[in-house]
């Protein structure tokens, strides 16, 4: 089950984190892995780790932002059968402490670097019969996050882009969905903590694990095992749906 052989994924944000994670079970399931990532060594190393357990990977340097550069890229490719939508950058502030500045570089990666992805696969998809797209939206987009108003924004743009897309494209073979994640212990997640709260990071790690009902937070690989379902054969009847994977946070959040 859940075999991704001769399959060639595309998986932005593939360097680290739940990207990574995604990348890495996507190669382990016989997909050739295509990691887009604007850090050139961190898709280096990711792909020469997917390498060396005897996957097939390779890496790519690219702001998600550049539709040209992510135009490049895809014609390079080629043959692809699934995208997964992960590059992504948060910010913290609320609506009248959130800079122009801010704002637009928010959108510029998590709402543009996905339409740019988007608008780039779907006439690959077209012309090969179907394909497959997962974005990584948050549960940012579903519930009020303090603090997170542009990262709210944003997430809350490539929900609706899922949707869009999905009634878009049935009649032509090609699904498309998004997971929410609630918090996830990444790489990310430890640096976002040591800059914005610097002094008290193990203070904020414990707050930021117990806001979740079920006391922790997710792990990259978690999030990976419900993207690769999402991604392989078996969920060929689902499309245009949004999945939490969140710890309880948007039901039991009492």
């Amino acid at each position: 089950m859940f075999s991704l052989q001769n399959k060639s994924a595309v998986v932005t944000g593939g360097g680290s984190g739940i990207g990574k994670a995604i990348a890495t079970i996507f190669a382990k399931q016989g997909a050739t892995v295509h990691i887009i990532e604007l850090n050139e060594s961190s898709a280096a190393q990711a792909s020469n780790e997917i390498k060396a357990t005897g996957g097939n990977a390779f890496a790519y340097s690219c702001d998600v932002s550049n539709q040209q550069r992510v135009k490049e890229i895809f014609t390079t490719i080629g043959k692809i059968n699934i995208l997964v939508n992960c590059a992504g950058i948060a910010n913290v502030g609320k609506a009248d402490t959130t800079t122009e500045e801010d704002f637009i570089k928010v959108f510029n990666v998590n709402v543009k670097g996905t339409y740019n992805c988007l608008h780039e696969v779907l006439p690959i998809f077209k012309n090969n019969g179907g394909g497959v797209i997962l974005n990584v939206a948050s549960i940012a987009a579903l519930v009020g996050i303090p603090d997170r108003f542009a990262y709210s924004m944003s997430k809350g743009a490539v929900f609706a882009m899922t949707l869009s897309v999905a009634k878009d494209y049935l009649q032509e073979n090609i699904r498309c969905n998004s997971i929410s994640p609630a918090r996830v212990h990444t790489p990310f997640v430890d640096g976002f903590i040591a800059k914005n709260y610097p002094g008290k990071e193990e203070e904020m790690f414990e707050k930021l694990s117990k806001s979740q009902p079920i006391g922790r937070m997710g792990t990259v690989e978690e999030v990976a095992a419900l993207a690769l379902y999402l991604c392989s054969d078996e969920a060929g009847f689902v499309t245009g749906n949004d999945y939490p994977i969140d710890g309880g946070f948007i039901k039991l959040n009492n």
